[in-house]
């Protein structure tokens, strides 16, 4: 699906005059690809790349335009089941023109970031910008999840619970990987601003994007560190517990068997000591209860 975009007051709006400087294609079909390929001369190999959510972040320079593929959070939806995922999107700056190519449908355009457009330029680093605070919002609400799934665990040590902290954990891995590809991405595009057709104002956002970059980095590296000592403790503790509750059941195993034995001796089919004793029984069961009250006692005493 195509969209024409105008830039017009330093916004992007579907209507205007003359032709459109941005071109927006959201999965685009097998026509619209051929178009771009044919027509406009992309690399078919890059357009593809754009529509591949495992590929890396680079930038490629053709004779009439830069080539750039950059990383984004994908919207996430009560279907990936804590699974927060990346995607790729492809940016084809010209001189007067871009064309963008993203597979799915998620809003680009949104929020404070995209005003003040003046150039097409512009509106390639406000979508760079952009995918850098996507991912701060979701690291955001990813913290907000790993608190409360703690909290269930507290409650109720469940496998889901730590399925889903495994499954968190994951994504981070997936963001700080994007984040770096995005990183090395915007060094590379500030060391070629010239060629880029980078305005001194677009240079000095550049070194700002750059900056909001790092800081996003060091907080993904710094959520995923604490999620991997949290999982680490936990199947610390998991394992604790269940070595206590191993050591409580040996020691009630223990306290029923000791009694048992005493009984066991006393009832064997040979003739015992007690046997002429018309209170035999109940100093058979004194000897049982004395020795579960020595395991109780030792049991306090020693805390085991």
């Amino acid at each position: 699906m195509l969209t024409h975009l105008y830039i017009k007051d330093g916004k992007l709006t579907e209507t205007g005059e003359g032709e459109a400087p941005v071109w927006v294609y959201t999965a685009p079909d097998e026509a619209e690809r051929r178009y771009l390929v044919d027509q406009i001369k992309l690399d078919e190999h890059t357009l593809s790349s754009a529509l591949d959510p495992d590929e890396l972040s680079r930038l490629e320079f053709e004779p009439d335009h830069a080539a750039i593929i950059f990383k984004r959070p994908k919207r996430y939806t009560a279907e990936d089941n804590f699974l927060f995922r990346v995607l790729s999107t492809g940016v084809f700056l010209f001189k007067d023109r871009v064309i963008i190519v993203r597979a799915d449908e998620a809003a680009l355009f949104e929020g404070r970031p995209f005003i003040k457009m003046q150039s097409v330029q512009d509106v390639f680093l406000k979508l760079v910008y952009r995918a850098i605070s996507h991912f701060v919002e979701h690291l955001r609400g990813i913290n907000l999840i790993s608190n409360e799934l703690e909290q269930q665990i507290n409650l109720a040590m469940e496998n889901k619970y730590l399925l889903n902290l495994f499954t968190l954990e994951k994504s981070l891995v997936y963001y700080l990987s994007a984040i770096n590809s995005n990183g090395m991405l915007i060094e590379k595009l500030r060391n070629a601003a010239s060629k880029m057709g980078f305005s001194p104002d677009n240079v000095e956002f550049l070194d700002d994007i750059l900056i909001e970059n790092n800081q996003c980095r060091g907080q993904t590296e710094i959520y995923s560190q604490v999620l991997s000592s949290l999982m680490d403790a936990r199947a610390s503790i998991i394992s604790n517990n269940l070595n206590l509750r191993i050591k409580a059941l040996t020691i009630i195993t223990i306290g029923i068997m000791l009694p048992t034995l005493i009984v066991s001796i006393f009832s064997m089919n040979v003739r015992i000591p007690l046997e002429p004793y018309h209170h035999a029984f109940w100093i058979i069961t004194g000897l049982a209860a004395i020795s579960v009250a020595v395991i109780a006692f030792l049991w306090r005493r020693y805390h085991w």
